[in-house]
């Protein structure tokens, strides 16, 4: 087996999506990575993407004479919309967010704990850009909040840590990561590893040191 590409991960939490809310889920779909969900979702899934600069019913990305120009999602990538699509204020947008009717938030990560912390909005470096966005908003506001992410960095220092060393953009609010290497459920019972790719068991856990894993049976 072969580390996963950002399309493997994006196609993988397409189909958890599906699976924890087979009759269909309201997801928000943070900028970067987890962008890449839209385009593996199934037509007639019954999912609803929202996307916080105000749209309801995204579909995937849009290519070639489908693209127009006014309408983008939050990370301003030409995006296609669904039947039933509705625009609206993005502060009614952030009122979706903070009211908790958001299923499912897919967002990315620069450092998550072990018990389910996340930064992603500030690397704490003096001449680094800070970039908050509505990440805070969707990290308490959304029932569950997922990561897509890299699994180390490019110094290749883990961004699965036992203790953030990042400021936080949200406190215990992560249940699971999906990265290259490995899918983790993370919390106040710690890391299990639902799945690896490209990686052994073994050396998963050599590599995240100082993280303890719990390994399910069925991965080895």
């Amino acid at each position: 087996m072969t580390a996963r590409t950002k399309d493997d991960i994006a196609a993988a939490i397409a189909r958890d999506i599906t699976d924890h809310h087979p009759d269909g889920a309201y997801v928000n779909l943070g900028i970067g990575q987890p962008t890449l969900v839209a385009d593996h979702l199934p037509r007639g899934s019954g999912v609803v993407l929202h996307t916080e600069n105000g749209m309801l019913a995204m579909g995937p990305a849009a290519h070639g004479d489908d693209i127009d120009p006014d309408l983008t999602n939050a990370g301003k990538i030409p995006v296609t919309e669904l039947p039933g699509a509705a625009y609206f204020h993005q502060a009614d947008s952030f009122a979706m967010m903070r009211g908790g009717h958001l299923d499912i938030c897919v967002l990315g990560a620069f450092q998550v704990s072990a018990g389910g912390d996340l930064a992603n909005w500030h690397t704490g470096a003096p001449d680094a850009i800070p970039a908050v966005g509505g990440a805070m908003d969707l990290a308490i506001g959304a029932e569950r909040v997922w990561v897509m992410m890299t699994l180390f960095d490019k110094q290749g220092a883990p961004k699965l840590v036992p203790t953030c060393t990042y400021p936080l953009t949200g406190v215990g609010c992560i249940d699971r990561v999906y990265t290259d290497l490995a899918t983790f459920a993370v919390g106040p019972g710690g890391v299990r590893v639902l799945d690896v790719h490209g990686i052994t068991p073994a050396e998963l856990v050599r590599r995240l040191g100082p993280v303890q894993l719990d390994i399910d049976a069925a991965v080895g």
